[in-house]
């Protein structure tokens, strides 16, 4: 399977981000345990990468995922989702079996 991709609402939206928050310059997603389905998702605004750390590249935006949150997240798509009831981001993991409707969480 493939590693992760960035859509471009995603792209768009990061480098928008990015360009408001002096010296960061990436955005972290990572998997956590916990969450209403078993996992979480996880964003965070970093200015350095970790040596395990695998980039995700697209139009300029830059996202570190760790390799312990790669084997989760393999194929998955981030996107980025602005409708009526809110905008964030949602990972679109084909490996996923379940998910809850806060669209962080998941189960596999």
């Amino acid at each position: 399977m493939t590693d992760v991709t960035l859509s471009e609402n995603a792209a768009r939206r990061i480098n928008a981000i990015l360009a408001k928050q002096s010296g960061k310059d990436y955005l972290r997603v990572s998997v956590e345990g916990g969450g209403c389905s078993g996992f979480s998702y996880k964003f965070d605004l970093e200015d350095t990468k970790n040596d395990d750390d695998i980039i995700v590249e697209r139009d300029g935006a830059r996202v570190l995922v760790d390799e312990m949150s790669m084997e989760f997240m393999r194929g998955s798509e981030i996107d980025f989702s602005n409708e009526l009831i809110g905008a964030a981001f949602k990972i679109n993991n084909p490996n996923a079996t379940a998910a809850c409707g806060c669209g962080t969480s998941f189960s596999l």
